[in-house]
């Protein structure tokens, strides 16, 4: 992970993932339904992997993974889809609800 970011935001886009690096300088708030991975070295070739997700008044660590192997998005993006897709769907329901009872 370069040295001037915070880590990746992630989206979802057309079923796929789209990770774009998060500036130092950018806002320190995630966007809504977005997960910002961050990933520090650890000991023995290791990578630390934390992931936090933005909701509609903060964010939340969503998953921490210690001493992953290279090779860890096999490990990481099961949970960053599904909560994604979680969150998305999620989304559509409250819009859907709310319009149903105004």
């Amino acid at each position: 992970m370069p040295a001037d970011v915070r880590g990746a935001i992630v989206t979802a886009v057309g079923g796929r993932l789209l990770a774009t690096w998060m500036p130092l300088s950018g806002p320190s708030r995630l966007p809504q339904g977005r997960v910002l991975l961050s990933c520090t070295p650890a000991a023995d070739d290791r990578t630390d992997v934390t992931a936090h997700l933005g909701l509609a008044g903060t964010q939340v660590l969503l998953a921490f993974w210690p001493g992953l192997r290279s090779g860890w998005c096999g490990v990481v993006r099961p949970t960053v889809a599904e909560v994604t897709e979680l969150h998305a769907a999620l989304r559509l329901a409250t819009v859907a609800l709310n319009r149903l009872t105004d």
